[in-house]
């Protein structure tokens, strides 16, 4: 790898060291999850998945990024790393002082309204979320994260959690996580480091979740050389000129100590 030529798609493996577990490495969630219809077009939904998103957001807030957020982020500031792809929404690359991050799937620390299209911080909802439903609990373990709520109707029927408005226009709020049915965030700006790229290095995704496989395809047709470091297969395997099977921090760590020795 040499300066100012590597394009990173990253996916949940880079973070499980952080302690978030790989949700998508069978490429889905285990059970079907509230999709952007069915949060658009009803209230108790929209009241379900803002409780689940309450009592759980401070557990993935609180994370710390991995080595490899870390070495990656010293790669960019180098100019060794253009930019980021990610399929992740723990916000982890941006923590590790990654700028140029394309959060193909959006970011749960950020939060947009449906009408206005007002972009905010998730902390600043916080304290008015807390005076509306003084009694939630907040859940720590980032093991029950509700990054995209569970579809379970019964449950949410019995919510009684009160859903905060757009302070700016009274609109629907909505976590700035792509939903399923929703449009996919950011790819134009992941398709901009890829065309420019001469290696797509993949990182901690199977790529079954096809946002980054987009991203991959890319490269390739612009001539990039791929470079995928995982555990377990993906689906790019057959077209990686170098294919690493081990763990993600570990493995940049070995490669950062040979560019930085």
């Amino acid at each position: 790898m040499s300066r100012g030529d590597v394009v990173v798609v990253s996916g949940a493996g880079l973070s499980t060291d952080s302690g978030l577990p790989d949700y998508r490495g069978s490429g889905g969630s285990e059970k079907p999850s509230v999709d952007f219809d069915m949060f658009t077009g009803s209230h108790t939904w929209q009241r379900w998945v803002w409780q689940r998103n309450q009592e759980t957001w401070r557990a993935l807030d609180a994370l710390a990024p991995t080595e490899g957020h870390t070495i990656l982020a010293e790669w960019e500031r180098d100019g060794i790393v253009t930019g980021t792809a990610t399929q992740n929404i723990d916000g982890l690359h941006v923590k590790a002082g990654s700028e140029r991050v394309a959060e193909m799937h959006g970011s749960f620390t950020r939060v947009t309204c449906l009408d206005c299209g007002e972009v905010t911080d998730r902390a600043a909802l916080d304290p008015r979320l807390r005076e509306l439903n003084p009694h939630t609990v907040d859940d720590p373990d980032p093991a029950n994260a509700a990054i995209l709520a569970e579809a379970d109707y019964a449950k949410a029927a019995e919510s009684t959690f009160t859903v905060a408005q757009c302070a700016s226009c009274g609109g629907t709020l909505k976590p700035d996580i792509v939903f399923f049915g929703e449009a996919v965030q950011a790819m134009d700006e992941a398709f901009d480091y890829a065309r420019d790229a001469k290696t797509i290095l993949v990182v901690g995704s199977s790529l079954l979740v096809m946002t980054g496989m987009w991203v991959v395809t890319q490269g390739l047709s612009s001539g990039a050389d791929i470079a995928i470091i995982n555990r377990g297969p993906t689906q790019a395997d057959r077209l990686a000129d170098v294919r690493i099977e081990g763990g993600i921090s570990e493995t940049l760590a070995a490669v950062d100590k040979i560019l930085t020795g």
